[in-house]
């Protein structure tokens, strides 16, 4: 899926598939929101103003490719994810023994449908730190492409969070959900936390 052009992933969104749907659009913010952290950095790299700085941005190209690139390949992985729990609504549920077959491979299912966004939302918000260096080190003519790489970030977690919270509802393992809201909560005010900081450092 993440070779296709952008008008035919674009269009397969927005067609009657349920996917790619959320948690894809959530992998492709991040994968944006890295690219531009790699943007500010590459724009750095080679200018003599920006000497003292050289190391850093040299390391937000290979720390934001690296996310680009897996960001790139969550879009098939939440895809699989959901069709895993479509899946498990399709199996046989006659006898006891189907339905708790059944009912057990709709539960892991659902677990994975959740675990892959909250995946994309923590890998996502690790760009955040990429683009503040990006925003407060790297060429002051990108600094604008820094903070939308922060804003691209927020998105990609926010979104990817409320595929991971949909999915909470539906799944039984009461210690798995509690587990994960705490985390999901905390990686959601840090996110929204760091986004005002990171705009805030500049003023127009």
């Amino acid at each position: 899926m993440k070779n296709l052009t952008l008008e035919q992933f674009t269009k397969d969104t927005a067609s009657d598939s349920p996917v790619p749907g959320g948690g894809s659009i959530a992998a492709v913010c991040g994968a944006l929101s890295a690219s531009l952290a790699s943007m500010v950095a590459n724009l750095t790299i080679g200018k003599k103003k920006y000497t003292d700085v050289e190391k850093d941005m040299i390391r937000i190209v290979e720390k934001s490719e690296a996310i680009r690139q897996r960001m790139l390949n969550f879009i098939e992985e939440d895809c699989d994810a959901f069709n895993e729990v479509m899946d498990a609504f399709k199996l046989a549920k006659v006898t006891e023994e189907e339905k708790n077959n059944r009912t057990q491979a709709i539960q892991m299912g659902l677990k994975k449908a959740a675990s892959v966004p909250f995946e994309i939302a923590t890998t996502a918000y690790g760009i955040m730190e990429l683009a503040e260096i990006g925003v407060s080190k790297g060429n002051s003519n990108a600094v604008t492409d820094g903070l939308i790489s922060a804003m691209t970030a927020r998105t990609a977690v926010l979104a990817a969070l409320l595929n991971v919270k949909i999915n909470l509802d539906s799944i039984k393992d009461e210690v798995f959900v509690e587990n994960m809201r705490l985390k999901v909560a905390d990686l959601e005010k840090n996110t929204i936390d760091n986004e005002k900081r990171i705009l805030d450092m500049v003023s127009f």
